[in-house]
């Protein structure tokens, strides 16, 4: 196949058919989905437009009034809680002219205004007038009355609120949707809100924040993410605490790609997972256990017995993603640990320095997939089943396929050593 491809390629079915194969004989997905402008423009229209797509943690909107402004698919939305304390998505565009109506993250009292000629809206999103609804108006009361627009025809502000996107959460993450035919967010998550359900994941707070800005696609974050095959090598100090031989596809239908550690090991010299008190109540082999998911198309999701760390791939153009790195702790850890900063901090700098091993790599990676020669390479097989899965999942959506993935027929099917090995 001859690079770069012709962008009408990207719709063809055929363009996939080695991807499509079974992983013993499968290949990449094409280097041009990594590279080209025109692929990426696709796959926010076809992935991000049509997907329930993670944008912060609950801590950031947790309050009426508290918003955080987001980008999904080029288009930017405000994410808030009205007055019940329930979530709510609009797009961040006055009804009026068009103007963006905030920025950034912050706490609105009332309504949100916009910025060019005052109209405003509550936190549901309704309009709530045109200049002068308010007492405190900026206009001079001797000019009130040229502003006065009682008399115009065919006016209804309560046709004129701002245009609502679709809004969920799971456990502390929360998610927008922009596709009204696309399914829940329940049917999106699978089976994996069960498998996680004795961690309480909605109890856990936001303990630290981190953002890093990466020269590579966001499909290659997600892909080094949820395989084991370049641990050795890239994470000296993370195969101490996260043995080869206890990691094990935890896999179940859904847009996600599961797997685990069971059981991980004690922190080394080099840091770990330990320090904050485990949260009370897990089973034998949750307590003991680190379980990691890809979920589709953009987060990472790492529980383990005291913290939970989410890596959101937010994409930022072709070859290029913001990455914000989540660290949550549950209050219960926290009180029982003689020193929750310090411990926190640990933690941080285990996870901060793993990742930034990644994104070296991933780097590296996007710099040799520009280059013509290479057409894409052979699957791993068994320790690159997890890629496999979400390349197809990818092209399910590109090719406009609404194919749901099955799970594994065990509940945690070893990846090292022998095949028919299973953990309970």
């Amino acid at each position: 196949m001859m690079r770069p491809l012709d962008p009408a390629q990207f719709l063809n079915a055929e363009t996939y058919a080695r991807t499509r194969l079974p992983v013993e004989y499968a290949s990449t997905l094409i280097p041009d989905a990594y590279t080209m402008a025109e692929f990426y423009a696709l796959e926010q229209e076809r992935v991000f437009a049509n997907s329930w797509v993670p944008v912060c943690v609950t801590d950031e909107v947790r309050t009426p009034g508290e918003f955080k402004v987001v980008e999904v698919a080029g288009r930017s939305i405000i994410v808030t809680r009205n007055t019940a304390g329930e979530l709510r998505a609009h797009h961040n565009v006055c009804r009026h002219r068009g103007s963006r109506l905030c920025e950034g993250a912050g706490r609105v009292e009332r309504f949100f205004q916009c910025p060019y000629h005052a109209w405003a809206y509550d936190l549901d999103g309704a309009c709530l007038g045109t200049p002068l609804f308010t007492a405190d108006s900026r206009v001079p009361v001797e000019q009130r009355a040229a502003f006065d627009m009682a008399d115009v025809k065919a006016f209804d502000r309560n046709e004129m609120g701002l245009y609502p996107v679709r809004v969920s959460e799971w456990g502390c993450l929360v998610f927008v949707c922009l596709a009204a035919e696309t399914p829940p967010l329940a049917d999106q998550l699978g089976d994996l809100p069960a498998r996680l359900n004795g961690y309480r994941l909605s109890e856990f707070r936001l303990a630290r924040r981190v953002e890093y800005q990466i020269q590579a696609d966001w499909k290659l974050i997600a892909e080094n993410f949820m395989e084991y095959y370049h641990l050795p090598w890239v994470h000296p100090a993370l195969v101490k605490v996260s043995p080869m031989d206890a990691h094990y596809r935890w896999q179940g239908p859904g847009m996600y790609v599961g797997f685990c550690t069971t059981p991980i090991a004690a922190n080394t010299d080099d840091g770990g997972w330990k320090g904050l008190p485990a949260i009370a109540g897990l089973n034998a082999v949750d307590g003991v256990s680190a379980r990691f998911a890809w979920v589709f198309p953009n987060v990472a999701v790492n529980v383990l017995p005291n913290h939970v760390v989410f890596l959101l791939a937010q994409p930022a153009g072709s070859g290029r993603t913001t990455e914000v790195a989540y660290l949550l702790t549950h209050p219960e850890s926290e009180a029982l640990s003689a020193d929750p900063a310090g411990d926190t901090d640990g933690l941080l700098e285990f996870w901060d320095s793993v990742n930034k091993e990644d994104i070296a790599i991933v780097e590296l990676v996007q710099d040799g997939l520009r280059n013509p020669a290479y057409a894409g390479g052979r699957m791993c097989y068994r320790f690159e089943e997890s890629i496999h899965r979400f390349q197809n999942m990818l092209i399910d959506r590109i090719l406009g396929v609404g194919t749901l993935p099955p799970g594994d027929d065990a509940e945690t099917v070893r990846m090292f050593g022998p095949r028919n090995a299973a953990a309970t």
